[in-house]
């Protein structure tokens, strides 16, 4: 990612609570905005196993799980943690500006 990527600001801090996601469109850009360990992350709204939603997915110990099948992944990297997904799912850069969550999508 350049570091001159274009931040957008999407939701407010306040807006998510710990272990729950926010889907949100950024440029275009399906994004789930999660919380998890007191940390947030951003990630495709879009499962690469099947191609459903996860929003409404379970976040536990920074891992979202496909409400539809069950695939895991790592809300850091995006990484696939099991069957049926073997491909990740897109991270993106997130900061908190003035109590508001930005995010880049390219």
């Amino acid at each position: 990612m350049s570091e001159t990527a274009a931040y957008v600001r999407v939701a407010q801090v306040s807006d998510l609570q710990n272990n729950r996601s926010l889907a949100v469109e950024v440029d275009g850009v399906g994004v789930l905005l999660c919380s998890s360990r007191d940390q947030l992350f951003a990630v495709a709204s879009i499962c690469s196993h099947a191609h459903e939603s996860l929003a409404g997915g379970r976040i536990k110990h920074g891992v979202l799980c496909c409400p539809v099948h069950g695939a895991r992944f790592d809300l850091a990297t995006g990484a696939a943690l099991n069957p049926p997904a073997v491909e990740p799912i897109a991270t993106y850069p997130t900061r908190v500006v003035d109590g508001w969550i930005e995010v880049a999508v390219s």
